[in-house]
């Protein structure tokens, strides 16, 4: 029994400076992978950037937008609010698009065109809200001239 206890071999120094090299070279490469998997999901998810271009107040009561897409994909324009207040646009109805598919491409910019009802009125700020299909949502106010 006592001659099982005396002998205390462990493992080589070499032996143990090999397994932390491939202790670390593993987990590296893990965290390699998860970086690499994290980065690529949080850039796609980028897609489409839309910005208003310009906004245009003309004859009585038409009104035309301007969106700019500098994003890297495409976008559909599904709905277009427009009020005086903020917080209570109401949704537009009959809506002119340019291109008539809705879709404002990457690099490139959409038209769209509609009737506000009334009249605008010159000096009054007009508040409005862009939707695409993916449930982006694109607020922003322009005063009429």
């Amino acid at each position: 029994m006592r001659s099982i206890l005396k002998s205390k071999k462990g493992i080589s120094p070499i032996l143990a400076t090999l397994l932390l090299i491939v202790i670390a070279v593993a987990a590296v490469i893990v965290t390699y992978a998860w970086v690499m998997t994290f980065t690529a999901s949080t850039t796609s998810q980028a897609g489409a950037m839309l910005a208003p271009e310009n906004v245009r107040f003309y004859s009585a009561d038409d009104v035309e937008i301007v969106i700019r897409n500098s994003g890297t994909s495409d976008a559909k324009v599904v709905e277009v609010y427009q009020g005086t207040v903020s917080a209570s646009l109401e949704k537009q109805s009959s809506v002119d698009y340019d291109p008539d598919t809705q879709i404002v491409g990457a690099g490139s910019s959409i038209v769209i065109d509609f009737d506000m009802g009334p009249n605008w009125v010159s000096g009054t700020r007009y508040y409005f809200k862009v939707v695409t299909e993916e449930g982006f949502s694109l607020p922003f106010s322009a005063e009429a001239p």
